[in-house]
């Protein structure tokens, strides 16, 4: 899979569950689209979570400094 920001992924990622739930994706297509949207969402919420860790230390340390 080719990297992508967040914000590329996300849209992506709503692109996917768009066609989903429209149901007029083959059950092969579906499967394709599943593991590849699943790959998505993993790479999004390590992003978040590592926004979350970096935010979190940026406030301890400004808290140690007033």
């Amino acid at each position: 899979m080719k990297t992508h920001t967040y914000e590329e992924s996300m849209q992506k990622l709503e692109q996917i569950v768009s066609r989903l739930e429209s149901g007029e994706a083959t059950l092969d297509e579906s499967l394709k689209l599943f593991e590849e949207g699943a790959k998505l969402a993993a790479f999004c919420s390590k992003a978040l979570d590592t926004a979350e860790q970096k935010i979190t230390t940026l406030a301890q340390d400004t808290e140690k400094t007033e």
